[in-house]
C-alpha cells in the first residue's frame, strides 16, 4: 500500500464548515491517529493489538477490501460521538485513519496541535492538490521525537468544503 491517500478521500459535503455536530471531528481524527498509527507506524500487529485492547471492532469485509484497495491487513471501526473513523492498518506497517466528516483547516489545527502537545517536532515538506482528484489537497510532514521519525501524510478536501480527511503514517 502506497503512502498516498487520494484513493480513499474523495470530496463530499458535511453540512457546513461552521456545523456545531463536526466541530471536533479534527480533533477525533488527529487523537487517533497519534494513539495508534504515530505509536505504531510500522508495527502493524502493534496497532492492531492496540486497536483491540481498545474496543475497536474490525469493519465487515467488504468494507476493508475497499479501504484496502487490494492491500493485505485490517480495518477498525473508530467511530465515536464525534463521527464516522476508521483505522486502516496494513501488513506492509503503513497504517491511516479516516473519517468523513472534517474540514481541511480542522484536520491541520487538529494534527499540528497535537503533534506540538506531545513534543513532536514537525515540518511541512510538501504541500499541493492532487495531481487526479482535483478536490483533494496533500500535506506531507516529517516528525521526529526521542530518536524516532515519521512521515505524516495528510489528506482532506480543499478549504472550507468539508468532507473526508485521511491522515497516514510511515516510519521513517
Amino acid at each position: 500500500m502506497a503512502l498516498t491517500a487520494s484513493t480513499f478521500v474523495t470530496a463530499r459535503p458535511i453540512a457546513s464548515a461552521s456545523d456545531p455536530e463536526h466541530a471536533t471531528a479534527g480533533q477525533e481524527l488527529a487523537g487517533l491517529f497519534i494513539q495508534s498509527c504515530l505509536s505504531y507506524a510500522g508495527d502493524p500487529v502493534g496497532v492492531r493489538s492496540w486497536a483491540r485492547r481498545t474496543g475497536l471492532p474490525p469493519v465487515r469485509e467488504e468494507a476493508r477490501v475497499a479501504f484496502l484497495h487490494g492491500a493485505s491487513g485490517q480495518v477498525f471501526d473508530g467511530s465515536s460521538d464525534a463521527g464516522k473513523f476508521v483505522l486502516v492498518s496494513s501488513d506492509d506497517g503503513l497504517c491511516s485513519v479516516a473519517t468523513d466528516q472534517t474540514t481541511q483547516q480542522r484536520a491541520i489545527d487538529g494534527l499540528e496541535n497535537d503533534l506540538r502537545q506531545i513534543g513532536i517536532a514537525f515540518r511541512l515538506v510538501i504541500e499541493r492538490d492532487d495531481a487526479a482528484i482535483s478536490d483533494i489537497h496533500h500535506r506531507e510532514y516529517l516528525a521526529t521525537k526521542a530518536g524516532r521519525s515519521w512521515r505524516i501524510l495528510l489528506a482532506t478536501v480543499k478549504a472550507d468544503k468539508g468532507g473526508q480527511a485521511m491522515l497516514t503514517a510511515a516510519p521513517e
